[in-house]
């Protein structure tokens, strides 16, 4: 079989044993320190890419991609102003919405708690509460007067159940013949959801009439919320909206409330893959340290090979056959051994916080209360086509070291 002198020697310098065990240790740890830093990269990208994805997916589909709110007023229209919105070519769907910031009693534990007006059949269309509903229905909000469903953190917290009684309780007073008294209303618990993030620590879900009632608003809400296609154009589509209809209306999106966190993952991810890279680079330093010292011990043989015809063009090609295989090797290593990792961490970590029964994450911390993975096979071709081609880079200055020495001066002591 056909096999060009440079490789077959090149790979014979590779593999054979060499009688300097400290070179084959740098070669060794060459290799390896390219496998981990390509592993590593692509396990935290893929882990920084699993928080991008959970912040759209579980985050931004729990609250509105933008809403139309009336300038300190109540939409009394809404039916008219639905319809119209929906009509528009980039909203998918629209519902309307009352909010209140409140504290919830029970058990003699009080949480504060964003309370959220719905329509049950209309928020199912732009949210995606009703996928997370572990306990109970969200249909029960239009069944039972005065329900609410909780987050799960949050009846964790107060203790309660399906079928318990909670106070909420507005930071408004009301003046009655007892004198000067909060307004509260008791709700029955008819739901828990949990999607995962630090919502499920400060939502409440009421049913739309309800909260009209309770805020004394008629038959007005607070605003409407929109669903886009694309959640990046929400800002621009939604001042354009406002603009367009008639009356006093703004516009709000969700770059308002959790911009900053997508803006300080995206940084998070350029900056942490831009540290691991260098340890790529590291190994590919290590690969030329190891290449130079393999030159200095194999100076009598280049010389013998240059006094049997070899070109300086061939001793190059050797020694980057040798070097461009130790960073083959690391860079495919360190792929499936990055592949695999990311593939299973989520479940690797969940089973480390239940075997030792602690929690890396906590949802009162952090946004989400897991690890989340999400490999994208982009960044693991970019990765690795650029651990390659840094390999064979760092081997032409060693190997073209070797190709310039003097047979004569190389074996004039041997």
């Amino acid at each position: 079989m056909f096999k060009p002198l440079s490789i077959f020697i090149g790979l014979r310098y590779t593999a054979a044993k060499r009688s300097n065990h400290f070179i084959s240790f740098i070669s060794l740890a060459s290799m390896l320190g390219l496998m981990l830093g390509v592993a590593a990269l692509i396990v935290v990208l893929s882990v920084m890419n699993g928080f991008d994805r959970e912040l759209k997916q579980r985050i931004l589909g729990m609250v509105p991609h933008a809403s139309i709110n009336g300038y300190g007023r109540s939409i009394e229209n809404w039916p008219e102003l639905l319809n119209k919105l929906e009509q528009h070519p980039e909203v998918v769907a629209a519902a309307p919405f009352i909010q209140a910031q409140a504290m919830l009693t029970s058990r003699g534990v009080v949480r504060g708690a964003l309370i959220n007006g719905i329509d049950p059949d209309y928020e199912s269309k732009v949210s995606i509460l009703g996928n997370h509903i572990t306990q109970g229905s969200l249909q029960a909000l239009n069944e039972q007067r005065f329900g609410i469903v909780l987050g799960d953190l949050l009846a964790r917290y107060m203790g309660a159940k399906v079928g318990d009684k909670v106070t909420l309780v507005l930071p408004e007073a009301s003046v009655s013949v007892a004198g000067v008294v909060p307004r509260l209303k008791r709700f029955t618990v008819v739901g828990i959801f949990e999607v995962g993030a630090e919502l499920d620590a400060n939502l409440a879900y009421i049913n739309l009439k309800d909260a009209a009632k309770i805020k004394r608003m008629g038959g007005g809400v607070d605003g409407i919320r929109l669903m886009f296609d694309d959640l990046f154009e929400a800002p621009q589509i939604a001042r354009e909206i406002a603009v367009g209809l008639e009356g006093y209306f703004r516009a709000s999106d969700w770059t308002r409330t959790h911009g900053n966190l997508f803006q300080a993952i995206q940084l998070e991810k350029k900056m942490i893959g831009l540290l691991l890279f260098l340890i790529v680079l590291v190994a590919a330093f290590n690969i030329v340290s190891t290449l130079v010292m393999v030159v200095t011990d194999k100076k009598a043989d280049v010389a013998i090979l240059r006094t049997l015809g070899a070109t300086p063009g061939r001793i190059m090609r050797i020694f980057m056959v040798q070097g461009t295989v130790i960073g083959v090797m690391g860079t495919l290593l360190g792929a499936a051994l990055g592949v695999t990792l990311a593939l299973t961490i989520s479940d690797l970590i969940a089973w480390v916080e239940h075997t030792f029964n602690i929690q890396f994450l906590n949802a009162d911390v952090y946004f989400i209360s897991y690890l989340p993975s999400d490999l994208q096979w982009p960044d693991v071709g970019i990765i690795t086509c650029s651990a390659l081609l840094i390999s064979f880079l760092a081997t032409i200055y060693p190997a073209w070291r070797a190709s310039k020495t003097h047979p004569a001066e190389a074996l004039r002591y041997e």
